[in-house]
C-alpha cells in the first residue's frame, strides 16, 4: 500500500513538513510506503475552465499537476498539507488541487483522503474544510483523528513543539492505515459500492 504526502507549504521544512514527517513515521511503522512531495514552492498556475483535460486526458499546463496525477491514482491515501495564512489553504495548493482533481478522469472511489493545515494561531478549521471537499466530491472517505488535523507553530520547527499537534498527526496516520487496509479487505470480498448512472440538475439553462 502506498500513501502520496503532498507538502502545500513554500518552506522545505517547516510546520507543514513537521507534521507530515509525523505521518510519515508511523506509517512506515504500519509496513506502508510514502512519497512526499513539496508543491508549495513551485508556480502552479490555477484552472481557466477550458475543457482542454476533457480531449487530452490530461492538464493543458504541464507542470507538477500532470507529473503527480499518475502517482495519484497508483496510490491507496492522499495526505495534503498546507500552510494557513489568511483562513484558506495557500493558494498554490488551492490552485493544485483544484486542477488534479478536475483534470484527472480515473476513478478515484474508496482512495482514503485527510487534510493537514498549520498555523500561527487562528483560520485552521476554515483551511482544513476546504481541502476536505476535494475528497468528499470524489467519493473518497476522510480519515479521522482525535481532534481536528492541525499543528500550530509560526516559525519554522515550531511544530516540534506542539505535543498535542503531533500526537494528532499519529493518531490520523494510525487510523488511515486502518481504514485503507479495512477498504482493500472489503474490495477483495464485497467489491466497490454500485454506481449510479450520474444526475445532474441544472438551476438554470
Amino acid at each position: 500500500m502506498k500513501v502520496l504526502l503532498i507538502n502545500g507549504s513554500p518552506h522545505q521544512e517547516g510546520n507543514t513538513y513537521t507534521a507530515l514527517h509525523e505521518m510519515e513515521t508511523v506509517f512506515a511503522e504500519e509496513g506502508i510506503e510514502t512519497e512526499l512531495i513539496q508543491i508549495g514552492n513551485q508556480a502552479i498556475r490555477s484552472c481557466i475552465a477550458c475543457g482542454g483535460c476533457s480531449k487530452k486526458g490530461a492538464c493543458v499546463f504541464e507542470d507538477a499537476v500532470n507529473e503527480i496525477a499518475p502517482k495519484f491514482e497508483a496510490c491507496d491515501g492522499l495526505v495534503v498539507g498546507s500552510p494557513v495564512y489568511y483562513a484558506a489553504p495557500n493558494p498554490t495548493v488551492s490552485a493544485f488541487l483544484t486542477r488534479l482533481f478536475y483534470s484527472t478522469r480515473f476513478d478515484k472511489t474508496m482512495k482514503v483522503g485527510a487534510a493537514v493545515v498549520a498555523a500561527r494561531r487562528g483560520g485552521l478549521s476554515s483551511a482544513f474544510d476546504e481541502i476536505n471537499k476535494f475528497f468528499t466530491i470524489s467519493g473518497m472517505p476522510v480519515a479521522s483523528s482525535k481532534y481536528w488535523n492541525s499543528v500550530h507553530g509560526g516559525k519554522p520547527g515550531e511544530a516540534s513543539q506542539d505535543g498535542e499537534g503531533l500526537q494528532v498527526m499519529r493518531t490520523l496516520a494510525r487510523n488511515m492505515a486502518f481504514l485503507m487496509k479495512s477498504i482493500a479487505l472489503g474490495k477483495e470480498k464485497f467489491g466497490l459500492p454500485e454506481k449510479e448512472t450520474p444526475v445532474q440538475t441544472n438551476f438554470i439553462r
